[in-house]
């Protein structure tokens, strides 16, 4: 009997809960592994996906949105050795799930402590309650590459925006594996999608689009490639949320910065009774 050969597997994109290689059909080597290499198309693909999700996600009760993320939790508990054989460290991944299972306690709790009624000079109730901001393109950070993965795409999702998030070209087997996490979860489609590849192809389109409503440049290191990316943000007056000028120290608590920052207020005025 000859000696089996194992599948090779082929690390595809994830658009709209699926996982389709990129429309170009190109891909790179990365850890010996074919990782697909998006393309401007594909960027695209992944906001209509995006937008597509945006009104089941936002319009879901935060009570559900805390459970389907702590489900993600669960999930990515399960996968530990699998991103350990990855080359993440096994701290790393317990960091990573930790954080996940954090911000989903921020669920249901958010909009009491970001919210509130307001005194006014008048017979009226004013009150102001947080709502999502749509569509977040995200660049994630390089390193680290699972905890920093989570730490800007969980804070995005749990307030009821959808993502679309061009995970880092150096390390993109970790975003594609939680990809699959994310599918195996009871995350809707759509509301999380990952494009890998180069930065330059994909975060320019991302930058430009028209349906995009707010940019997370936390990956990006290059002051000039941030400027112009604002640039093309400034476009429809996307929210722009820039990368720290003295880096990230993601082992800190997070804080509720990430997820006020992609935040809107909506605040109704109501009479009072007699």
């Amino acid at each position: 009997m000859s000696e089996r050969v194992a599948v090779r597997k082929t690390y595809k994109l994830f658009i709209g809960g699926k996982f389709p290689r990129s429309e170009s059909g190109r891909s790179y080597l990365v850890q010996d592994s074919n990782v697909s290499l998006a393309s401007r198309k594909d960027a695209r693909d992944a906001v209509v996906a995006a937008r597509a999700a945006v009104k089941g996600w936002a319009g879901a009760t935060a009570y559900n949105r805390g459970q389907i993320l702590y489900r993600v939790a669960e999930m990515l508990e399960g996968r530990r050795e699998q991103f350990v054989a990855l080359g993440v460290p096994g701290d790393e991944v317990d960091a990573a799930t930790d954080r996940w299972v954090w911000y989903a306690g921020w669920s249901d709790k958010l909009p009491q402590v970001y919210g509130g009624a307001n005194p006014v000079a008048g017979p009226y109730f004013n009150l102001s309650a947080p709502e999502p901001t749509g569509v977040v393109a995200v660049v994630a950070p390089e390193t680290p590459a699972l905890l920093g993965l989570v730490s800007v795409i969980a804070p995005a999702i749990v307030t009821g925006n959808t993502v679309v998030v061009a995970a880092s070209p150096t390390a993109p087997l970790a975003a594609v594996t939680l990809a699959e996490v994310l599918a195996t979860s009871d995350l809707p489609g759509g509301v999380v999608n990952i494009l890998t590849g180069r930065w330059p192809e994909t975060v320019p389109t991302l930058a430009a689009h028209m349906d995009v409503n707010a940019l997370d440049l936390t990956g990006v290191t290059d002051a000039e490639l941030a400027a112009d990316l604002e640039v093309k943000a400034a476009e429809n007056l996307k929210r722009v949320l820039r990368p720290a000028a003295d880096g990230h120290d993601w082992s800190a608590d997070p804080g509720l910065g990430r997820m006020t920052a992609l935040l809107e207020t909506k605040t109704v005025w109501h009479p009072k009774g007699v």
